[in-house]
């Protein structure tokens, strides 16, 4: 009968070590992600909000196109700020994740707030992209004429700034993924 009870403990202790080297796997992948998505939304904010162009026309006087003419835009901002400083926040909870992976209240709390962050630069995003979008095509039943023919600067950056916040959009939810996953494993 000894000899069974170590069998099995052998046993559980073979299954249980897999199951941890996933959960630092997937701590690992978390806050690598957590990183990049932080650095693309500092990125997309502060393209965003550094875009400025000036043009001078000789029948009129200088027009300049700014990020903050717009609504859309500003709130774009915002949010790539707010969830910025979120990740940059939760970057040492990710470090405690991968120090005691079996930790799993904490693992919910992140889910959940990540959860709300995609979800308000998903908002923000798309919001910005429709301002995007008018400025490259223009609208003709509104009489809304493509500004991108003049200020070409300005729009390449708005465009590049968006690209950075959807990717960023990517690794969050991946973010989301590799937790539930790892929460399933507990």
């Amino acid at each position: 009968m000894k000899a069974e009870a170590v069998e099995s403990g052998e046993a559980s202790t073979i299954i249980a070590t897999p199951k941890r080297g996933l959960n630092r796997g997937i701590s690992i992948a978390d806050l690598i992600l957590r990183g990049f998505a932080a650095i693309g939304t500092f990125g997309s904010a502060m393209t965003m909000g550094t875009t400025n162009e000036t043009l001078a026309i000789f029948t009129q006087p200088l027009i300049r196109a700014r990020y903050n003419d717009l609504p859309s835009l500003t709130f774009f901002v915002i949010a790539n700020s707010i969830v910025c400083g979120y990740l940059v926040l939760s970057i040492p909870l990710s470090i405690f994740h991968f120090i005691r992976s079996e930790a799993k209240i904490t693992r919910i709390i992140l889910v959940i707030f990540d959860t709300a962050m995609v979800e308000l630069l998903t908002a923000a995003a798309s919001a910005a992209t429709v301002v995007v979008y008018l400025a490259h095509k223009g609208n003709a039943s509104a009489n809304w004429l493509a500004i991108c023919q003049q200020f070409d600067n300005f729009c390449e950056r708005i465009s590049g700034s968006l690209l950075g916040s959807f990717a960023s959009i990517t690794m969050i939810t991946l973010t989301i993924f590799a937790s539930a996953v790892a929460l399933s494993w507990n």
